[in-house]
């Protein structure tokens, strides 16, 4: 089970990362240290910790099938590989070696992949287990390396209103949403009771769209009546 070469491969031949691939490759990076008796892991054991509800963000839940699609992405950039010594297929993750990184760099973006953006501080507490960072100005220095990197791995975010500190994310999926980040910063974390998963969260975009467009049609209704009847409408803004 030993990955077929160590050479790093260039950044500009590994395509952007879909959003479960991302997860897939940081669960299989975080189990490496915290399950190492079980690793490499199973189908059965990655899909539990993809759908994990602590230490995710987003909470996801995705079916095996989904995963292995997501694997077979991953071993195409030779980012994953399986294992031919058990009955049972086991995979094992290469993301040190195609990125060309050190284990440090290597926590840091595991632990970004799985949990979303955080600041240095959080960065350095969350990694603890994948790797014991003396203090924050040493997590910074590697994100600072990450972020120096041809191209980038890693951005630091702008500051948000109500923040302290600017976060981090990295770009392993592509440029990074404010947009789309901001909501978590809310809402992020183990302690996170508002977490939805990205069907979840293209549903209540649907249902938006579908609520503004009711408003629409009252709105064209209620002028077609007031026209009939001969009433002005006050515009929004008019004194009544």
């Amino acid at each position: 089970m030993t990955p077929e070469s160590d050479t790093a491969v260039p950044r500009s031949a590994v395509r952007c990362l879909t959003l479960l691939e991302g997860r897939v490759l940081g669960v299989l990076s975080e189990k490496q240290h915290t399950v190492p008796d079980t690793y490499p892991l199973s189908l059965n054991a990655l899909a539990a910790g993809c759908n994990q509800k602590t230490a995710r963000s987003p909470v996801m839940n995705v079916s095996e099938a989904e995963i292995l699609t997501a694997i077979d992405g991953l071993k195409r950039l030779s980012l994953v590989f399986e294992g031919s010594s058990s009955r049972v297929p086991r995979f094992e993750h290469n993301l040190g070696r195609v990125l060309g990184i050190p284990s440090q760099a290597t926590a840091l973006l595991t632990v970004l992949l799985l949990r979303g953006p955080q600041t240095a501080a959080e960065l350095r507490l969350n990694s603890a287990r994948l790797h014991n960072f003396a203090d924050i100005s040493s997590v910074e220095a590697f994100l600072d390396e990450l972020a120096a990197h041809e191209p980038p791995y890693a951005v630091k975010l702008p500051r948000t209103p109500g923040e302290r500190e600017s976060r981090w994310m990295h770009l392993l999926c592509g440029p990074v949403s404010m947009a789309e980040e901001v909501p978590q910063a809310y809402g992020g974390g183990e302690s996170g009771a508002s977490l939805v998963s990205p069907a979840e969260f293209e549903a209540l975009k649907a249902e938006q769209l579908r609520l503004a467009g009711e408003v629409s049609r009252l709105q064209a209704q209620v002028a077609r009546l007031a026209g009939e009847l001969g009433i002005a409408l006050l515009s929004p803004g008019d004194d009544t």
